[in-house]
């Protein structure tokens, strides 16, 4: 896939960077893991929702290491068999939370048609790697054995994320595929974390000055991964895998100024080369995190376009 980024962020992305810098907020790996976690929180969540849904309503499920969160979204459209999306959020395994990541489930709800479940998994350090992929797959269990009576398809199970989120989307595709379980109808990947980015061109590029850096990542990866086995774990990064046939179809989006972009990049063209139909998007002006920048302060037009290629695709494929 054609990965590459545009000769500078766009404008709007520029003020962001400026107006983040300005804030001398404390870079994510200077920061324990909790107080990431309020930072964020702090940056991203939010009591007074854009959008407005039928309804919204949080659950707690048996989940392989207790109690589990999921928060459902349902946009209240008519039908009985509707695909359903589950939503994996980002924040490099270690922060991030339903709150978050509301605004995102919100908006792909109210745009595809499609009732969203966006599932609390068990962050790193404290769930390393694997509980928060086995958490994941105890949602996804639930959203297909739930799905008759909440007016939804077990048939058509999206599962969506981004980031680290999207990672574990598409491990957990992975997971099904190889094991068995809930059939998943369609992938969403937003610039997934989906192999070892430090060997790209895009990591060398945009490893700083650009939201998520170098240290970042190494932060991130030194709380998820508890040896240096589980980083060669298919499940953890699919682009290990040798095969990648028999996988759902998927959309693959990208941002320019990413040091993500190309392991999501190669990750497309290794589906499209084991016979997987993939669309592929890449925002070539864009950075990392700018999926989720739908609302003010930071609202971007390039986000709004991106969530409307995300649920075409969904449209195209699923109905």
């Amino acid at each position: 896939m054609t990965s590459k980024r545009a000769a500078e962020p766009h404008p709007d992305v520029q003020a962001f960077l400026e107006l983040y810098d300005s804030l001398d907020a404390p870079a994510f790996s200077e920061s324990t893991p909790e107080e990431a976690r309020r930072n964020l929180e702090e940056m991203r969540a939010t009591d007074d929702p854009d959008i407005e849904l039928a309804s919204v309503e949080d659950h707690t499920i048996d989940g392989p290491h207790g109690d589990l969160a999921i928060r459902r979204y349902d946009p209240g459209t008519e039908g009985a068999d509707r695909p359903v999306i589950l939503y994996v959020h980002g924040g490099g395994w270690v922060i991030g939370s339903v709150d978050t990541h509301d605004g995102v489930c919100r908006k792909l709800a109210a745009e595809s048609g499609y009732p969203v479940v966006s599932v609390d998994y068990g962050l790193a350090p404290e769930h390393p790697f694997p509980e928060g992929l086995e958490d994941c797959y105890a949602a996804l269990e639930w959203v297909a054995e739930s799905a008759d009576e909440r007016r939804a398809s077990p048939d058509e199970i999206v599962v969506a994320g981004d980031s680290a989120g999207g990672s574990l989307a598409a491990g957990l595709s992975l997971l099904v595929r190889d094991r068995g379980g809930p059939d998943i109808a369609y992938q969403l990947l937003i610039y997934p974390s989906a192999g070892d980015a430090t060997v790209t061109e895009a990591y060398e590029r945009n490893k700083e000055g650009y939201f998520l850096t170098a240290d970042d990542m190494a932060w991130f990866r030194s709380h998820y991964f508890e040896s240096e086995i589980d980083m060669g774990n298919v499940y953890a990064f699919p682009l290990l895998a040798d095969d990648l046939s028999g996988l759902p179809p998927a959309t693959v989006i990208t941002a320019g100024f990413d040091p993500l972009r190309d392991v999501g990049a190669d990750y497309a063209d290794r589906l499209a080369d084991a016979g997987v139909p993939v669309e592929y998007h890449n925002y070539d002006d864009m950075i990392h995190g700018f999926f989720s920048m739908i609302s003010d302060p930071v609202n971007l037009d390039r986000a709004h376009e991106a969530h409307d290629a995300a649920v075409s695709d969904l449209h195209a494929a699923l109905e």
